[in-house]
């Protein structure tokens, strides 16, 4: 018999990973676990390398120091942990990043979102109110 907890951290990845495809990147799949120079366990999730986890006792400064280390790996600027929310679907589960990791994604984007504005105003006013209704 499969070692249960394993069953449901896969089942968290492929339902994760389903998730992004339909939502986010077609592309995304499962890596392949490579041990100690680990670079996630899903990829296709935008500058991230993601850890994923369905666990019952939830401990985010593990996640996210591990997410941290697989970013590196993976060369991916930020790590991130998705986190199962129990008895709740997987748009109800939890992106977590440390301050200093959310800092920085904020700082690109703040600094990406401006230089659009200066060089197609028009084409960033219209994504800006595209994804301000989608929220």
């Amino acid at each position: 018999m499969a070692n249960p907890s394993k069953v449901k951290g896969t089942a968290w990845e492929s339902l994760f990973t389903g998730y992004l495809r339909e939502h986010h990147n077609p592309a995304a799949h499962r890596n392949v676990q490579m041990g100690s120079r680990d670079i996630g366990d899903v990829a296709g999730y935008y500058l991230h390398a993601v850890e994923a986890k369905a666990e019952k006792t939830i401990t985010l400064s593990d996640y996210i120091a591990q997410a941290n280390r697989e970013a590196v790996h993976a060369g991916q600027p930020f790590g991130c942990a998705v986190v199962k929310r129990r008895m709740k679907g997987v748009a109800d589960g939890y992106v977590v990043r440390d301050v200093r990791t959310d800092v920085r994604l904020m700082n690109r984007l703040k600094i990406m979102e401006e230089a659009l504005q200066d060089e197609a105003f028009d084409r960033w006013f219209d994504i800006d109110k595209e994804l301000r209704e989608a929220a």
